[in-house]
This record gives structure tokens, C-alpha cells and sequence, in this order.
């Protein structure tokens, strides 16, 4: 049941710059881990994507949804999901 569990799992990358967005999903993808991308914390949002098994890698400074944003209204969802929240400014 853990394989499965493992199999299922998913980490989302939400990140406005296309670099770092690329450079994340080839890292996690060549660990084997499933990834799926999104430019902007809008984008995500409104694709609901299944969180059951999830874990998001976002930017702290998007236009838009912001990560710390996108944090609060995925607690405010009630959303089970870790969140890793990276930023490349100061």
C-alpha cells in the first residue's frame, strides 16, 4: 500500500519565472518524483488540481496570488498539503 501511496504522489511547482519553473520539474523528474508546473498561484488555483498526495514548491514573489497567498487560501481550504515557499530575492 506504501508503493502506491509513493506512486500517487505529485509535487506541484508554481513559479512565475520559466527557468527556475524548468530547472525544478527536470530536478524532481530525474528523481523520479511526478511534477506538474505553473506559471502563477492564479493558475494553479484555478486549475484545482487533486492534492491528496501533493506537495507545492512555490515562489514567494508572483504577480497575482503570491506564495505566502496562495499558502493562506490553501489552509483556508482545509488542504492537507505541505507547502515549500522559495524566493531568489533578499
Amino acid at each position: 500500500m506504501a508503493i502506491s501511496a509513493a506512486s500517487d504522489a505529485i509535487v506541484y511547482v508554481i513559479d512565475d519565472d520559466e527557468s527556475v519553473r524548468h530547472s525544478l520539474e527536470f530536478l524532481l523528474d530525474v528523481a523520479g518524483i511526478r511534477v506538474r508546473s505553473f506559471p502563477s498561484g492564479d493558475t494553479f488555483l484555478k486549475s484545482a488540481p487533486s492534492l491528496a498526495g501533493a506537495c507545492v514548491v512555490t515562489d514567494v514573489r508572483m504577480p497575482g496570488v503570491s506564495g505566502v497567498e496562495l499558502t493562506q487560501r490553501l489552509k483556508q481550504m482545509d488542504a492537507a498539503v505541505p507547502v515549500i515557499v522559495v524566493t531568489g530575492h533578499a
